[in-house]
């Protein structure tokens, strides 16, 4: 399924970042460009990493940190 519409970014590629390390919606930006457009699909996108942050048996929440550059 869609989740980003702007991109074509589906569900599928978002478990696929998430399971190649990407753990907060700033990695997905990076990678897939999802949330960079209107930004209605970053609740969707979210709920799917933290699904996987889950399976992983991680559930401390990530907090944004800006990169130094």
């Amino acid at each position: 399924m869609y989740v980003c519409i702007c991109n074509a970014v589906t569900d599928k590629q978002i478990r696929k970042a998430a399971e190649s390390g990407v753990e907060d919606l700033w990695g997905l930006q990076r990678e897939l460009g999802v949330a960079a457009g209107c930004g209605s699909c970053k609740e969707m996108a979210s709920e799917i990493l933290g699904e996987k942050r889950r399976e992983k048996g991680r559930f401390e929440p990530i907090r944004y940190q800006p990169a130094t550059a």
